[in-house]
């Protein structure tokens, strides 16, 4: 698998004395030839359509779905979109979104590698949180997203993606670290990486989820 240079990838854990990085994490296996077909992500996205199914259609510029690899064993989800991806219908393409890219690096992969979205697919008005019937609308495409995709793990960017696509109430600082099986998936939360633009500090922990993280894509 061809990747960045090391020089950039180790560079959002540089301040913690990481110096190298381990390849092998890998892209998805073959399937099961005897698995049956799942929903495909462009099946899912067009069924979603213009999407008017809450209020947050009258505020949005362009639905942000998802991108990556649609065969990735590791998927990102994160809160919804900012600002910077209602403008360009992609997710985590702002200032967050460089350093999440660098994050993913970290540990020898690349954007391309993984499949990235929200639990929302339209931004919230100035940020806000999202409201119940917005995610209720809206978490069925993120867990038939999941489905079709089929990872082998699930990372968690937050405290509201943890506690909902995980279905816990615990606050991040307590979510964070621990893999959590679901439906044969493994989820694992930690820190945004908007909040880690606030709190560098917490760079230390993000970067020991990753590790757990690069070790579990590494198992047979």
């Amino acid at each position: 698998m061809s990747r960045p240079d090391l020089a950039g990838q180790l560079e959002f854990f540089r301040d913690l004395g990481v110096s190298h990085v381990d390849a092998g994490a890998g892209r998805t296996p073959p399937a099961d030839e005897g698995a049956a077909d799942p929903e495909t992500l462009e099946a899912i996205r067009d069924d979603l359509g213009d999407c008017r199914r809450c209020r947050l259609a009258g505020h949005r510029t362009q639905i942000v779905y998802g991108s990556g690899n649609p065969e990735a064993r590791l998927v990102f989800v994160g809160e919804a979109p900012g600002m910077d991806e209602d403008r360009q219908g992609l997710p985590f393409v702002g200032r967050a979104g460089q350093l999440l890219t660098r994050i993913i690096e970290s540990i020898g992969l690349r954007r391309d590698d993984v499949y990235i979205c929200n639990v929302l697919k339209c931004r919230p008005p100035g940020n806000r949180n999202p409201e119940p019937d917005e995610v209720d609308a809206c978490s069925p495409f993120l867990k038939r997203q999941l489905k079709s995709i089929r990872p082998r793990i699930v990372c968690c960017l937050g405290t509201f993606a943890a506690q909902t696509v995980m279905g816990m109430k615990s606050p991040i600082s307590r979510l964070r670290g621990d893999f959590h099986e679901i439906d044969g998936i493994r989820y694992i939360a930690t820190f945004h990486p908007a909040y880690l633009l606030r709190n560098a500090a917490k760079k230390r922990e993000v970067w020991e989820d990753m590790k757990k993280i690069r070790a579990a894509l590494m198992e047979p």
